[in-house]
């Protein structure tokens, strides 16, 4: 028999979604029949799929010891690099500075130095994240940006502040800020762009249309030139929706592609440029939260900003 005790990351959540989350071994189908069988039950009673877990509770398991995965001498996280550029810390989230050619999950390659992880890591140095103290969270990312895109992603250290913040992006009570360079100077120097697109997912890759079309999604973009000396522009771009590779395919598609982005842009154009990645960075965000934020009402309004960009204007 296991025993696992709801702690203040664990509570709130359904029984069975919790136990897809400790025991991710154990199939939902003898999950079901083993509540079913008083074979799970918490504090010694039995239960309902749907009982929400209060911290203190005991979950019982009488289940083989096979659904349970062994004890590790070592966390996965640990063999990522060093190092978070933190731009904004405090008891319930983190924001850090993502380097531009760094992926923030694990993709198919398998890949352990990923941003999750150094943040793992990080919190876990700090003492902060203890993963044996845990029985069905870690902190996690909110938002995500491009391999090759730089700038501020949020994590959230506990699972309260995960559910805020994730309806909060939801609702979209969180304005996203980047600034980039494109290839020659935009007109108007300030605009709202509205545009549609269809994702290609063989090619991962957008395609932009200036009218509605079956299956197209609606983008729509604001920029502002901040600099040009009229072969490079720096703009900031404000996203009011959410759309995938959307600053870059949408700056594209008016004849303003991105410095560095051979995706939507061409080698040719970007031949003898100093640019690995695209010229591309979240550089701030605003906690504009219109509705109740709980425990994070003290993020109400607050602006986080990146005090140096990784680029800058050529000359």
């Amino acid at each position: 028999m296991k025993r696992l005790t709801i702690g203040p990351n664990d509570s709130g959540q359904r029984l069975d979604k919790f136990l897809t989350k400790a025991v991710p071994l154990l199939p939902q189908n003898l999950l079901y029949k083993y509540i079913r069988l008083k074979r799970i039950k918490v504090d010694g009673k039995r239960c309902q799929i749907s009982h929400r877990l209060a911290v203190g509770e005991q979950v019982e398991l009488y289940i083989s010891d096979e659904f349970f995965e062994p004890a590790r001498e070592e966390f996965p996280f640990l063999a990522a690099k060093d190092g978070v550029e933190v731009v904004y810390e405090d008891q319930n989230l983190l924001l850090a500075d993502k380097p531009a050619g760094l992926v923030v999950h694990e993709d198919e390659s398998g890949q352990q130095d990923t941003l999750i992880n150094r943040v793992l890591k990080y919190l876990y140095q700090k003492g902060e994240y203890r993963p044996e103290d845990e029985n069905s969270f870690a902190p996690a990312l909110c938002n995500r940006i491009d391999r090759n895109t730089s700038g501020i992603v949020i994590c959230a250290k506990n699972a309260a502040t995960l559910r805020v913040m994730n309806q909060k992006i939801k609702d979209r009570e969180i304005d996203k800020y980047y600034r980039c360079l494109v290839f020659g100077r935009p007109q108007p120097d300030h605009a709202v762009l509205r545009a549609y697109m269809v994702k290609d997912a063989s090619e991962n890759q957008v395609r932009v249309y200036d009218r509605a079309l079956p299956g197209g999604r609606t983008m729509i973009t604001e920029y502002t030139v901040l600099e040009s000396n009229g072969r490079y522009s720096l703009l900031e771009v404000r996203l009011h929706t959410g759309r995938t590779h959307q600053i870059r395919a949408h700056m594209a598609h008016i004849g303003h592609p991105l410095l560095g982005d051979t995706k939507y842009g061409t080698n040719r154009q970007n031949q003898g440029l100093p640019y690995r990645y695209q010229a591309l960075c979240s550089w701030k965000l605003v906690f504009s939260f219109t509705t109740p934020a709980d425990h994070l009402e003290y993020l109400r309004g607050k602006a986080v900003s990146l005090s140096r960009l990784p680029f800058s204007l050529p000359r």
